[in-house]
């Protein structure tokens, strides 16, 4: 009796073990070019399906005329007369988050930062066989930022009406009317806008050049890459809600600094002219950008401006490269420490800034991570590097439900993951407050607040809306662990259920006192069975 009690923490142990080795992944569904386990993609299977999914979110917010290759079947074509009430086709783009307005700031910026991550990591997407689907992703956004971009010191910033938008929930079949098309031009400029709109012509146009290889979408990006930053270049420089009103509540620039240095760099890139370089030091010094600790989000990209400038400089071989790489590894050592004092680690391990964090947590962890590891492979010693993917992965681990309320961030990959998004599309109906219809799949909600909770309830939607700009560094992020990872992502093993941080304790605390009662009572009975055969041998001798 007593062997089998002290073989019971064993057992335990192994039922736990058993528990852990379970993959609780919702499995694909049967949707064109989602991969299955049985498919020939390479890299790890779950990481190839998350990259898949980011993909299909951003079909979902397709505005305007449907390609005949749509895969959402509950986004139809829609809002097809933008742009009528200025004698333009301004039809299609994306839809900014979970309602119908349209926006080229915050547009700009995700197609910015998908072209790099898509460029820098584009064996990911060979290897998940999603390059038709990341090719076509970009070119639906800058396709519209060519309209967008109707003259030479033109560009429409917004589309719709934030308080008609705001007043309808229902699906994109009766999105209301009016919807102003609103811009910048050369009596109303709008620095900030115009600059990062030519970054991500620049980005976008080097992905098409050299991955793609469509020469003829390439010169008709770099055409518009070198216009809007001529606009941008227009004194006085001027924050573009200056000019259009209706942004000051929507998405305001804090500055338009951080994005004349980032256009002139992306310019550079692109033209290989070193005179877009020296505007870029110039911007850099004069605005003294030196030593920003700023978080990386689409108002704010001076922390990737940081890395941009190490991969121009040794591009260019020049002297001063060390002095950049000390610049950006100030910054991504800020990061990794939490040292900067505005930004620090929850209790459950997320990067949060405050104030930027407070409107979307997730979304300065997620850049912070791309930066890392974008940066990782330039680091000037190897503890730097490794220090910055364990960061990194830090944050991925926390997404995927290594956090204390077990719940992967990312729409339709576990049980635990939102059921609740902020979004009008995948409610399906007119009733913010009626179930889910559709799946939202791989979108990445805003996430949780500074104390690790979140609220699974659509009306919160700070916490649970989506966005463009949310799913870009986590798209680049999957990008490179369809490359990198062996591993699973955290949710495969985490069984369904979101239990609070008490009941985690208190099951944990009680495992482990059921463990040590169990080996104490064995341990007892063994002493008690073996002094009682020495007695019994003392006693017949």
């Amino acid at each position: 009796m007593y062997k089998l009690i002290l073989l019971l923490p064993i057992l335990v142990l192994l039922i736990i073990k058993k528990t852990l080795a379970q993959n609780y992944a919702i499995p694909a569904p049967d949707i064109v070019d989602f991969p299955q386990p049985n498919s020939t993609t390479q890299g790890n299977y779950e990481y190839t399906k998350l990259l898949a999914y980011s993909l299909y979110f951003y079909e979902a917010q397709r505005s305007g005329k449907l390609p005949p290759d749509n895969r959402v079947t509950w986004r139809h074509d829609s809002a097809l007369e933008d742009g009528q009430d200025v004698n333009l086709d301004l039809t299609g783009g994306y839809y900014d988050a979970g309602d119908h307005l349209k926006f080229s700031f915050p547009l700009s910026w995700t197609l910015t930062s998908l072209s790099w991550g898509a460029y820098e990591w584009y064996d990911g997407y060979q290897s998940a066989k999603q390059t038709t689907r990341i090719r076509d992703m970009i070119k639906w956004g800058t396709d519209w930022l060519i309209k967008a971009h109707s003259d030479q010191q033109v560009l429409y910033v917004m589309i719709g009406d934030e308080n008609v938008d705001h007043n309808y929930w229902g699906p994109d079949t009766g999105i209301p009317l009016p919807r102003p098309s609103l811009s910048i031009n050369s009596t109303k400029l709008g620095t900030d806008a115009a600059a990062e709109a030519a970054a991500a012509m620049s980005a976008a146009a080097l992905f098409f050049k050299d991955k793609v290889q469509d020469i003829d979408y390439y010169n008709t990006l770099y055409f518009h890459a070198l216009q809007l930053y001529d606009f941008a270049s227009i004194k006085p420089f001027t924050k573009y809600q200056s000019s259009v009103k209706q942004l000051d509540d929507l998405y305001p620039s804090s500055d338009f600094t951080d994005e004349l240095v980032w256009s002139s760099l992306w310019l550079y890139k692109l033209t290989k002219n070193t005179t877009y370089f020296d505007l870029a030091v110039s911007y850099f010094n004069d605005f003294k950008l030196s030593g920003s600790n700023n978080v990386i989000n689409w108002d704010s990209k001076i922390g990737a401006v940081y890395i941009l400038f190490v991969q121009c400089a040794i591009e260019l071989n020049r002297n001063d490269v060390n002095n950049w790489k000390a610049e950006a590894e100030r910054y991504l050592d800020t990061v990794a420490s939490q040292s900067s004092g505005s930004c620090e680690l929850t209790k459950g391990g997320l990067f949060y800034c405050d104030g930027d964090s407070d409107a979307a947590s997730l979304n300065p962890a997620l850049n912070a991570a791309f930066a890392s590891l974008l940066y990782s492979p330039l680091s000037s010693t190897p503890s730097k590097k490794d220090s910055y993917v364990k960061f990194a992965m830090s944050q991925i681990n926390y997404l995927f439900g290594d956090n204390p309320m077990k719940t992967p961030y990312v729409i339709g990959v576990h049980p635990n993951s939102p059921q609740n998004p902020h979004h009008s599309g995948a409610q399906g109906g007119y009733d913010i407050n009626g179930p889910t219809l559709n799946i939202l799949y791989g979108g990445i909600v805003g996430g949780p607040d500074k104390n690790d909770n979140y609220e699974d309830k659509r009306a919160n939607y700070v916490q649970s809306e989506v966005a463009l700009d949310y799913n870009s560094p986590f798209q680049n992020l999957m990008a490179y662990q369809v490359i990198n990872s062996n591993e699973d992502p955290y949710y495969v093993t985490l069984p369904p259920g979101r239990p609070s941080r008490t009941n985690v304790a208190l099951i944990v605390s009680l495992v482990v006192i059921g463990i040590i009662i169990i080996i104490g009572i064995g341990g007892f009975i063994y002493w008690r069975k073996t002094r009682g055969n020495k007695r019994e041998f003392l006693r017949r001798k």
